[in-house]
């Protein structure tokens, strides 16, 4: 059963990274304006947003199944509008559908996973969901490179949406048990959920989410124009980001993963966290490919360290009542990480060393701010 939801967690990340190198271009050949494309782009993760909040809303009133199964249903039939699509505003206009009804699945799907997971194995679990979502950000884009060349994008978005409604008719026959007698114990309390925001493991797992995405979203804009600057070809940004997830994936399945169920996460998200902004340092001064491969090693030993550690703070520092809201407002900050980061470094516009810098500091900067909440020892769990 949980090896189905990790499922679901592969394919909703799948989803969402397959669209990576084909929008753009599906935008512009519509007729639109680079800005036009730029919305089709961020448009999803504004939306992704909303959905992320609102599932954690209905997550805590009803259980993860519900909400579950409607957001796959309904991501279903987002994917299949593509095939209607004839004009630019009408592509942003369905991103925007697409992008709320993708957010629904994750918090539920997650929320699922921490309320299943026993206590002294959550790193472990945490760590094995993490590998998934490295496996769709390898597969995701190289599976819509390769076929974009075959069939066009509103049937790779088709292809994308019969595998939603498999997945949607599979949970219920495989989850339905969770349906009928795992529902939350009790409803979720007003000042438990506004205490979330003021609990310091929170705060830190938040914080880690939306700069976490935030890096990703420098790599995104930053790292082709690196690549480009030295002379390499375009195709090694893309073997760049697959050698950090690789890498990542190799950390989340071999028996280190055992650490994080030994380890306070508060450290290891220190650790991780540190790791990535180091290696954005040295990114902007690397200039030779083993450098560069050897930096994107380090960052995906950051990362992780780090996509682990800020799922155990939440589960730590959340209960069951309130944790579908916690996972919603967390996967929130992660959309609103990855726009946040290729917007602020784009409007400082800045060259690529000195984004690196900037970005390296701002991490290490957050790496202090969670080790100073370790030594005042103020991570507990909240409380009704």
């Amino acid at each position: 059963m949980r090896f189905f939801v990790y499922l679901i967690v592969f394919f909703s990340f799948f989803d969402l990274f397959s669209q990576l190198p084909i929008m753009s271009p599906f935008a512009l050949s519509l007729g639109a304006t680079t800005f036009i494309a730029g919305l089709v782009v961020g448009t999803y993760s504004l939306a992704n947003v909303f959905g992320n909040i609102f599932s954690g809303f209905i997550t805590d009133r009803r259980g993860p199944f519900l909400i579950l199964l409607i957001g796959l249903f309904m991501n279903a039939v987002s994917l299949s509008l593509y095939s209607a699509v004839h004009a630019p505003w009408l592509l942003v206009a369905i991103r925007f559908v697409h992008g709320f009804t993708n957010g629904l699945i994750i918090p539920a799907a997650f929320t699922f996973l921490a309320n299943r997971a026993e206590p002294e194995k959550r790193g472990k679990s945490t760590a094995i969901s993490g590998a998934f979502v490295g496996l769709a950000a390898i597969a995701g884009p190289a599976y819509s490179g390769i076929i974009s060349s075959k069939i066009t994008t509103p049937g790779i978005m088709l292809i994308n949406g019969v595998i939603m409604v498999i997945l949607a008719a599979c949970a219920i026959v495989f989850l339905r048990t969770f349906k009928r007698g795992k529902k939350p114990s009790a409803k979720p309390d007003s000042k438990e959920v506004r205490g979330l925001f003021r609990n310091r493991g929170i705060q830190r797992a938040f914080a880690g989410a939306f700069f976490l995405m935030f890096s990703q979203g420098v790599l995104a804009l930053i790292l082709p124009l690196k690549v480009g600057a030295l002379g390499f070809e375009t195709k090694m940004t893309g073997m760049l980001l697959s050698t950090f997830g690789v890498v990542a994936i190799l950390v989340f399945l071999l028996p280190i993963n055992r650490i994080f169920d030994r380890v306070r996460p508060m450290i290891t998200l220190a650790f991780g966290i540190s790791l990535m902004g180091v290696s954005m340092l040295l990114l902007s001064g690397a200039d030779d490919l083993a450098s560069l491969f050897g930096t994107m090693s380090v960052y995906g030993v950051g990362f992780a360290f780090l996509f682990p550690s800020i799922n155990s703070l939440l589960i730590d520092s959340s209960s069951p009542a309130s944790r579908g809201r916690a996972y919603g407002y967390f996967y929130a900050f992660f959309s609103m990480g990855v726009v946040a980061g290729s917007y602020v470094i784009g409007a400082l516009d800045l060259e690529y060393r000195s984004a690196f810098i900037v970005t390296g500091i701002v991490l290490l900067i957050v790496a202090v701010y969670t080790i100073y909440g370790l030594m005042r020892k103020q991570s507990s769990p909240v409380r009704p």
